[in-house]
């Protein structure tokens, strides 16, 4: 037993600072907590008016249009719920911590302009996509920057899980919007499938890694009700390769929403039963630091304690570059529209060449290539100076 019956003030100050500091990172963490609930319940809300509104954009309004509305009107009821949770005292947050809440909230002022160019169908489907994204992307930031002041191995644990979850119930609702853009058109194009791909993929990295850190009872509810049906996956697979024609694009459209919707309200269950374990570890952990300990024992206990690597950091690397990888896709989803309008340009200079010159659709292709690698410019500005001119291709009449 170490006899500490003279310990100096300098010393037993030091350790009330400790033990103070202690008690204000758990608070902050409870606090958290208590705000990740409501960020999933708003970001639930928006992946779902994000979906419903690509479904009413792609389909020229005759879908979804009530779905929208309510959607939209959801949304701004928790909304005002979450910031009014704001409003409550809360211990000092780290400058990165509101930084991440700043952000939210300006990109969460933002969603009335954009629902004024959706309802007037000024916005395309893809502008839809990514600024949605972007609001949930910086709210999802949120719980990611809480990670930094972690010292405690359980909690940090709990707290990656957690935002593994959600970085994966993101991508999955990106996967429902992107396949409702290609399922309502009728038509998946090369660009948009790779976003799918990547999307799939993404999202299983990502439950992947919450399946290695949380509970064995949270894993196998995981198992039993988020992991995808067979007709999701038959959906994918369409989707992945080619669209049949013998089905009606509006019902499998339908079919798709409706099946994505239940995998993330399932998702969105699992999601706050990890927030719920998160918060009762928090409480449990601010009782057992209610007052201080007896100074000497506690520094018994840390007798042997070595340098090292605080616990939980080995998860933030992880936690970052989870939040690195998501950013990266919600960035790729600007790109989507000028791929898709390239696409078309490329088509239609492919009709042209059809028609003038009575070239089968893989001839009109290969010679818009042999065309760019010639002059070494990309495909896209040699169908575009095509249609340029077309006006003054004479069409062969039919004798």
């Amino acid at each position: 037993m170490i006899n500490t019956p003279e310990s100096s003030p300098d010393a037993l100050a030091w350790y009330h600072a400790a033990h103070q500091q202690r008690r204000a990172t758990l608070r902050q963490l409870h606090q958290v907590a208590q705000w990740a609930s409501a960020i999933g319940h708003l970001v639930h809300l928006l992946q779902r008016e994000r979906g419903a509104s690509n479904v009413w954009l792609c389909s020229d309004g005759t879908l979804y249009q009530q779905e929208r509305r309510l959607c939209a009107r959801q949304t701004d009821a928790q909304r005002q719920r979450f910031t009014a949770l704001l409003q409550t005292d809360a211990p000092p947050l780290s400058s990165l911590l509101c930084t991440s809440l700043a952000c939210a909230l300006g990109y969460l002022d933002t969603l009335g302009a954009l629902r004024e160019r959706i309802a007037t169908r000024q916005a395309t489907p893809a502008d839809a996509m990514t600024h949605f994204s972007r609001v949930i992307r910086h709210l999802l930031n949120i719980v990611v920057q809480a990670n930094d002041t972690v010292d405690d191995p359980a909690i940090a644990r709990q707290l990656t899980a957690l935002y593994s979850l959600m970085q994966g119930k993101e991508l999955a609702g990106q996967e429902r919007a992107l396949g409702a853009i290609g399922f309502t058109r009728g038509e998946v194009d090369d660009a948009l499938r790779q976003q799918l791909v990547d999307r799939i993929d993404g999202q299983q990295r990502c439950f992947d890694t919450f399946l290695s850190l949380t509970t064995p009872e949270q894993a196998s509810a995981w198992q039993a009700y988020c992991t995808p049906s067979r007709e999701t996956e038959r959906l994918r697979r369409l989707a992945c390769t080619r669209l049949p024609r013998t089905e009606d694009p509006t019902d499998l459209a339908l079919r798709w929403f409706a099946l994505q919707t239940a995998r993330l309200d399932s998702l969105r269950q699992r999601e706050e039963a990890l927030i719920a374990g998160l918060i009762r570890e928090t409480e449990a952990l601010l009782a057992a630091h209610a007052q201080p300990r007896d100074f000497s024992r506690w520094l018994e206990a840390h007798a042997d304690d070595e340098v090292e690597t605080p616990p939980g950091r080995d998860l933030i690397g992880l936690v970052r570059d989870q939040a690195r990888q998501i950013a990266t896709l919600s960035h790729q989803l600007a790109s989507l529209e000028a791929t898709l309008a390239e696409r078309k340009t490329i088509d239609k200079a492919k009709s042209l060449l059809m028609t003038h010159r009575q070239l089968s659709e893989e001839e009109a292709w290969q010679q818009l290539r042999s065309l760019a690698m010639n002059q070494n410019r990309r495909m896209v500005e040699i169908a575009a100076a095509m249609l340029s001119v077309g006006s003054l291709l004479a069409v062969p009449s039919k004798e």
